[in-house]
């Protein structure tokens, strides 16, 4: 592979790398603005029980995984080197 291929995949893998936060900052967005017309719209008409948990809750862990998906395994530490990162470690513990 020459130089210019390279260039081009990490560019097109930074690329889908960006469209991936972008699309969960809009998933983050549209969740902050839609819960809140949720719960008012429940407490407005049916206060006795309320129902937007089941919203918030289910709604929030498929943000969550989203999160997940794109920052949180990073931030774990659990990427695509981690079982050769580990291994190097426990390697050079045993030394």
């Amino acid at each position: 592979m020459d130089s210019n291929q390279i260039q081009q995949q990490r560019y097109l893998k930074a690329q889908k790398r960006v469209k991936d936060i972008k699309g969960f900052y809009t998933h983050l967005t549209i969740y902050c603005l839609i819960i809140p017309v949720i719960i008012f719209m429940n407490l407005k008409f049916e206060p006795h029980f309320h129902w937007f948990w089941f919203s918030v809750y289910g709604w929030g862990s498929g943000l969550f995984i989203h999160w997940l998906t794109v920052f949180g395994f990073k931030l774990l530490g659990i990427g695509k080197n981690w079982e050769e990162k580990k291994i190097k470690e426990f390697m050079n513990e045993n030394n």
